[in-house]
């Protein structure tokens, strides 16, 4: 169950950084990086009472996943 509930997190860091970057520009790191980790945890495939049980389990994989996105992303624009 964690394998898929991780892939399908990787998936929604991409979109959530792109999200986050459109819309609060450069120079805002921290809010960006907070907006991409609600953005993930409020879209995550799960029953909704389970989602802040989730995202404590998975915070530490979920900050990793956004940092991962973010580099991607600079790495693709460059």
């Amino acid at each position: 169950m964690f394998d898929k509930l991780k892939e399908t997190i990787k998936e929604l860091a991409k979109t959530a950084v792109v999200k986050a970057e459109k819309t609060l520009g450069s120079r805002t790191g921290q809010q960006k990086k907070d907006m991409a980790i609600k953005y993930i945890v409020n879209n995550i495939p799960v029953f909704a009472p389970l989602k802040p049980l989730i995202s404590m389990l998975l915070s530490s994989f979920i900050d990793d996943t956004v940092e991962f996105a973010v580099e991607y992303m600079k790495s693709e624009v460059l």
